[in-house]
């Protein structure tokens, strides 16, 4: 099997004569499943590289230096390095960081077009699909089931500037065809998503035949159960690849300083153009922010959703820092409020 054809470069490594390259195409908790030079296998880490510290934990789509063994698990000796990276906060507490997807081109972010359609999700999408360093492409499934399709559209070029943003059915082919240029030989596209937005049903239809299962979704909330219960890379006949990913319940900022930036353009515009250099955008005189909100040049909610996703994201990067800070604006709002009573206290006296 060529490796090319997955997308690895030989200057990625250097052979030594003993390991290999490969990619993983799945994971398995502590088995991975992956394609090499001698077809499709499975691996283990090699405890001594991954457990001191030294090597970063392969996830789908990575390239990785293996020690091949044919008649059962190779072990995997190095991750090389990334050329795009997707990650989210691990939901379950204490665990820190947890890896999506690696070395992609496009990051297809999907919603559908009925009870699922919800723009902070998508806002929040699109942070994480900016950091990973690849092109995000927003993608509104199932437009069969609306008349007016362009609403959405509209809706989501409000706060996605320069990001190309399609309205398709997997169901009747309507707007497949707009896909197409990042469906291509050699490229990785990493699905984004809940469940019950379609993602199964798009990669059938970039496959042209029933490689994943689908399952229906309730009608009441337009929520499905997830058909894709891990990460995997998929190699269509095209010769492009798609990462499927389950469908996420809670997509935890980490480390999305970049993403923030690129997502958030149109408010970060204003940031350094207040009158006072250290003014927290509440109520101070000459405030930039809160001008562009009176103006109707900047709408109330997308100023409330770069806070919250800069806010959780200082959480995630130091949580001590980040309930002190917390902790110290309560006391500071208490203050406030003590104050405004005791002046309110004097003037009825007087």
């Amino acid at each position: 099997m060529d490796l090319q054809n997955y997308g690895f470069m030989p200057e990625m490594i250097s052979i030594d004569g003993q390991s290999i390259p490969a990619r993983i195409t799945a994971v398995h908790k502590e088995r991975y499943e992956l394609v090499c030079e001698y077809g499709e296998t499975y691996a283990r880490l090699k405890t001594k590289e991954y457990y001191n510290g030294t090597e970063e934990f392969p996830t789908t789509g990575d390239f990785v230096q293996i020690n091949y063994i044919p008649n059962g698990d190779s072990q995997i000796i190095r991750t090389l390095p990334r050329r795009t990276f997707f990650s989210r906060r691990d939901p379950t507490p204490g665990r820190g960081e947890q890896a999506v997807a690696a070395n992609f081109d496009y990051v297809f972010i999907l919603q559908s077009l009925n009870h699922n359609f919800n723009e902070k999700r998508l806002e929040r999408y699109l942070t994480l699909a900016w950091q990973s360093g690849a092109i995000p492409v927003i993608v509104l499934t199932k437009a069969d089931l609306t008349e007016d399709y362009e609403v959405y559209l509209k809706a989501a070029e409000g706060f996605a500037p320069g990001v190309d943003i399609y309205a398709v059915s997997s169901k009747n082919g309507f707007g497949m065809d707009g896909l197409s240029k990042y469906i291509q030989p050699g490229k990785t596209v990493v699905f984004l998503g809940s469940s019950g937005v379609g993602k199964s049903s798009l990669v059938n239809a970039f496959a042209g035949e029933e490689i994943m299962s689908v399952s229906a979704i309730r009608e009441e909330d337009s929520r499905g159960r997830h058909t894709t219960t891990y990460r995997q890379l998929i190699m269509l006949k095209s010769g492009a690849m798609v990462i499927d990913t389950p469908g996420m319940r809670e997509l935890g900022m980490w480390d999305v300083s970049t993403g923030i930036h690129s997502a958030f353009g149109d408010v970060e515009e204003y940031l350094g153009k207040c009158r006072f250099s250290d003014c927290r955008h509440q109520s101070e005189p000459g405030c930039a922010i809160q001008e562009a909100i009176a103006n109707g040049d900047l709408s109330p909610e997308r100023w409330e959703s770069y806070c919250r996703l800069k806010s959780e994201a200082k959480f995630s990067d130091d949580k001590t820092a980040y309930l002190r800070q917390k902790q110290q604006w309560h006391k500071s709002l208490a203050k406030q409020i003590r104050a405004k009573k005791k002046d309110g206290s004097r003037r009825k006296f007087f």
